[in-house]
């Protein structure tokens, strides 16, 4: 509880800022804050927008740009038929990244952090794929996927034969070659988040587990894991968006199409594509967004409250 003394000498404190502090204070909160205005939210609010409107640029519009209520997404609930099976992969995308890769990411950042022989060498080599863009990372799998060359398909003795498999052009596994090929990034930033937050873990933490007499996987799962609440925030968030930004390995292999739709894909399409239904792209952006939106704040709202719980 703030006593009124405090409070009094707060108010001196804040008296003795000059007038040079006060506009650099102000310069310093009020630029980030324009540049995220102008660049982020006002991108994001004019998407909004945009998607309530009948603006596309494939046909001419005299009349200009007309307000269409919830005519967009109308059409792309019922009469645009990539929309459903897109929200339906971003799902997978989403579940598969959580419940494998994620995981995958932590076990490993477990075992570097055991100071076993060699484990520099072994996080350089797990940290490789971060440094790259995901359309590189989709280039380098589409070689190892090719059917008739590839490198999965001569292992398995099927490249340049009629048993060849088709790992990207068959719709019926090229979503999940192309989970794999995703995971194979997202596990190194996994292991390098992790591995910050058990290198930042009180050491008397485990010790004081250790004399209560918790072995070491009760120790990390009582002790060590919720203590690295703020990485497991980090994580949740990137997690989801790496799910739902998903773009540039499914363009890189098909643009998006036949069982690799995806709502950022189809954001392009109707944007920059042949059809460019501006409107339609805004409106499943829009989509995305609160989709992306949903589990975030739910997931923070919990943590949150548990934290003024404790």
């Amino acid at each position: 509880m703030t006593t009124p003394q405090a409070t009094v000498a707060k108010r001196k404190k804040l008296r003795r800022l000059t007038g040079t502090d006060r506009v650099v204070l102000g310069l310093m909160v009020g630029i980030p804050t324009l540049i995220e205005l102008l660049l982020v939210w006002g991108p994001a609010l004019f998407s909004v927008l945009l998607g309530f409107t009948d603006a596309r640029t494939d046909i001419d519009q005299p009349g200009g740009v007309h307000f269409a209520g919830l005519d967009n997404y109308k059409f792309i609930t019922s009469e645009y038929p990539p929309f459903w099976p897109a929200v339906q992969h971003n799902i997978i995308w989403l579940v598969f990244l959580a419940v494998i890769a994620t995981p995958l990411g932590l076990f490993l950042a477990v075992l570097l952090d055991q100071n076993l022989k060699g484990s520099r060498i072994y996080q350089s080599i797990f940290f490789v794929p971060v440094m790259l863009s995901l359309a590189l990372v989709g280039i380098i799998w589409h070689l190892i996927y090719s059917p008739d060359a590839g490198l999965l398909n001569s292992v398995l003795g099927t490249a340049g034969t009629a048993d060849q498999i088709d790992w990207f052009g068959d719709s019926s596994i090229n979503l999940w070659a192309a989970l794999v090929a995703a995971s194979w990034k997202h596990v190194g930033y996994i292991m390098v988040l992790y591995l910050a937050g058990l290198k930042g873990v009180d050491p008397s933490l485990r010790e004081a587990a250790a004399i209560d007499g918790a072995n070491a996987v009760q120790t990390f799962f009582r002790v060590v894991f919720p203590a690295m609440r703020p990485i497991n925030i980090v994580v949740v968030v990137i997690t989801v968006i790496e799910a739902l930004r998903a773009f540039d390995i499914v363009y890189v292999i098909n643009r998006g199409t036949n069982g690799l739709e995806l709502l950022s894909a189809l954001v392009v399409q109707n944007l920059v594509g042949e059809g460019t239904q501006i409107g339609v792209g805004a409106a499943i952006a829009t989509v995305l967004l609160v989709i992306s939106l949903v589990p975030i704040v739910i997931y923070l709202w919990q943590t949150f409250r548990n934290e003024e719980k404790s």
